[in-house]
């Protein structure tokens, strides 16, 4: 019988897999360099059975060399082949195991797939890597396998059109820094950006806080890992914003679909680096760096379409054989050994399946407990923020009485989000519509605002009937429905109707000197959420 039918039943069954709890830690798809496709499939292949060669007992069979199928299984490690082509495309994938050199019963298992498709003669390439450990707590640190920095000096690796390099980006004049820029607001981007910041006053302006090399290796192929000089720093504090840049020795993850608008608080992740920083703590925020862009990379990149994993393929290559067996006549023997070793494949993606079916439902529920934590944080912030404020009126103070106003366009969203937080929400299209602003009085805009958060809040909150038709906000400016003009936008996944707005009057379509804020109360949050602003939207009825 094959080779692999025996070993797999010990390795995969389900009493082994409840002895041994398989994670997968991380996930790789990118593009395989060179003008001739061929040449970069086969030099590609060869790498990879040149790092495996390393790990194996033995050498590998002549089949592994020819980039044929092939079973290696010594002195329990197993390193497997296969090979399969059909109309549209041709996959060569290798799957090894190999044993933790410290920790006894860990056990490492890279799975790889280079892809040709025959029609647009793109080569791609995939990995995965899985830990298959009886350890109750597994603390490791992530790091991609070594494959992965041989693949980038040969043939070298591609994710869309950037190149991958195996060591950090350093920004040193002010056009690297606007290609920066523009890479992180490129919508084709696959692959986050880790931006690592060097502190103003630093000894060396090119050294950061943190490991820039380790974590560039660590997370070659997961990662993009750039540094920021402290001088470039304000490049992009002016152009995101204080909530979307990164200064002073902190880290932020730039996850691919970042923009101009994006949420400060919703996902593209800052690492800050506090107090005295030792090389315990500096550890401690490279291995949560690592984590951010393996956990990614899972989430991110879809199983079966983006990474190809082996015992599926090796199935759909057994498959093509007993296809070929029966056509040919093969006896029976054959076709019983072909038929079996099929079926412990699928066996074994039936066990797979039902563990990510498991982890699924797991992250699931973890992520419901996480959303009812949150909305019960909101809720309690919500209740403390209208304390407060009841306890500062109570002195006789006003509220925001100190709050200077911000002194142009480009503070503006960082001024909400400080001041007002809690009481005033910008959205996505309300953000994107102030960057480009020629609205004039940027003080007037802020004062609005002021007035949402306070007196608008106040009345939705309290007592009254909230009702604000035709309120004065400011000497010539009222807050009025919006008839005619009333719009629908995309809130939380919900169609929300914005119907009521501030406007100044004299009933100008200038955008320098015509003032209107659409907006409309988010009841779950207890928040005003601006849906657009500062000019006159275009509408059917203008």
């Amino acid at each position: 019988m094959n080779q692999i039918a025996q070993p797999l039943p010990r390795l995969f069954g389900r009493q082994a897999l409840r002895l041994l709890r398989e994670q997968e830690v991380l996930r790789v798809a990118v593009e395989l360099s060179g003008d001739n496709p061929l040449e970069a499939v086969n030099e590609a292949r060869d790498q990879v059975l040149r790092w495996a060669q390393k790990k194996v007992i033995g050498r590998l069979p002549a089949e592994a060399w020819q980039h044929k199928s092939f079973e290696h299984f010594s002195s329990g490690r197993l390193c497997a082949a296969t090979q399969l082509e059909d109309t549209s495309r041709n996959i060569w994938s290798l799957r090894i195991e190999d044993p933790d050199k410290t920790v006894a019963g860990r056990t490492w298992t890279t799975e790889i797939a280079i892809l040709t498709s025959l029609e647009s003669q793109v080569a791609a390439f995939s990995l995965r890597l899985l830990v298959g450990t009886p350890e109750e707590s597994l603390i490791i640190e992530p790091h991609v396998p070594g494959v992965i920095r041989q693949l980038i000096d040969k043939p070298g690796l591609t994710a869309g059109t950037y190149k991958l390099i195996d060591r950090p980006a350093t920004i040193r004049n002010k056009n690297e820094i606007e290609l920066l820029i523009k890479a992180l607001l490129d919508p084709s981007r696959k692959l986050p950006i880790i931006a690592l910041s060097v502190p103003s006053g630093a000894s060396d302006p090119y050294q950061p806080l943190l490991d820039a090399r380790t974590l560039a290796k660590a997370c070659t192929g997961l990662a993009i890992t750039v540094v920021i000089p402290a001088e470039f720093t304000w490049d992009l504090t002016e152009r995101f914003g204080k909530q979307l840049a990164v200064y002073e020795g902190a880290a932020r993850v730039y996850l691919p679909g970042f923009t101009e608008d994006a949420n400060p608080f919703g996902g593209h992740e800052l690492v800050l680096p506090t107090g005295v920083l030792t090389t315990v703590t500096a550890n401690a925020l490279l291995t949560r760096l690592r984590w951010i862009a393996a956990n990614g990379s899972v989430r991110r990149l879809q199983l079966g379409r983006d990474v190809l994993a082996f015992t599926s393929l090796k199935a759909q290559e057994i498959q093509q054989r007993q296809a070929q067996l029966a056509e040919t006549g093969a006896t029976d023997r054959e076709q019983l050994e072909a038929a079996t070793e099929r079926l412990i494949l699928l066996q074994k993606q039936l066990v797979e399946a039902e563990r990510y079916q498991e982890e699924f439902s797991d992250l699931h529920a973890a992520a419901e407990e996480r959303a009812e934590s949150a909305e019960s944080q909101l809720r309690a912030s919500s209740f403390r923020i209208q304390q407060l404020l009841e306890q500062i009126k109570s002195t006789g103070t006003t509220p925001d009485a100190k709050i200077p106003p911000p002194g142009n366009w480009s503070e503006f969203v960082s001024w909400c989000d400080v001041n007002l937080a809690g009481r005033v929400l910008l959205a996505p299209q309300a953000r994107r519509a102030l960057k480009g602003s020629v609205f004039e009085d940027v003080g007037l805009a802020a004062q609005c605002l002021l007035w949402l958060a306070n007196d608008y809040r106040d009345g939705k909150t309290g007592d009254s009937d909230g009702s604000f038709r035709d309120r004065t906000v400011v000497p010539g400016v009222i807050n009025a429905h919006c008839g005619s003009d009333s719009f629908t936008i995309e809130w939380q996944g919900k169609n929300q109707n914005v119907e009521w707005h501030i406007k100044n009057g004299g009933n100008t379509r200038d955008p320098a000197r015509c003032l209107r804020i659409y907006y409309f109360w988010d009841d779950s949050s207890q928040q005003v959420v601006i849906a657009s602003m500062p000019a006159h939207i275009r509408s059917d009825a203008t």
